[in-house]
């Protein structure tokens, strides 16, 4: 059995914690209809912009199964295959292409703001993408009905969490770097 390097081994507290984080977020409930507002997406996005591609999904696929194992970390405290199964269950299923999709835009090239605005848009039209195709499919809801239920309330909302995000990664890039010795 190979032991972990110390990087890997950072890497994999820094992704757990961004699990924990993104459970955190799905408390921090707004109330708008099917899908609540939640901070659960802005710290999925943070996840991809700080831990890539490869640990960025591992983070996701993590709180994904604390959900799936019974843990309340889904929004509102839900948790359960049902609770997957629901309305939400194709954002949170989303999470992952959209953090695969943002850590690897993010990491394409030498990090900087335009590509973090793109790779944070990119990862938030998949969750988009994912929930409203999941949401018309368990609601029986035609395309028009979905997005104005689905995305529209959230417009605003995730502009705001992108905005506040894109600085965030900025400062924790370097903090991160350092510790990994890079």
């Amino acid at each position: 059995m190979k032991a972990y390097s110390g990087a890997a081994l950072r890497m994999s507290v820094y992704a757990s914690l961004l699990a924990a984080l993104t459970a955190v977020g799905a408390y921090i409930v707004i109330p708008v209809g099917p899908v609540p507002m939640v901070l659960q997406n802005m710290f999925v996005l943070l996840a991809g912009l700080l831990l890539g591609s490869r640990w960025g999904p591992a983070s996701v696929a993590l709180y994904l199964a604390m959900g799936l194992l019974g843990l309340p970390v889904f929004a509102g405290g839900g948790a359960g295959l049902g609770h997957l199964a629901g309305p939400t269950g194709g954002y949170l299923l989303g999470y992952l292409p959209a953090v695969f999709v943002v850590g690897l835009v993010s990491s394409a090239r030498k990090p900087s703001m335009p590509l973090d605005l793109l790779a944070a848009v990119l990862g938030t039209l998949i969750i988009y993408a994912c929930g409203i195709l999941w949401l018309m499919g368990i609601t029986g809801m035609a395309p028009l009905p979905a997005l104005s239920v689905g995305v529209l309330p959230f417009l605003l909302g995730d502009g705001v969490k992108i905005a506040v995000l894109l600085p965030a990664a900025r400062a924790i890039r370097p903090l991160l770097r350092s510790s990994l010795g890079s």
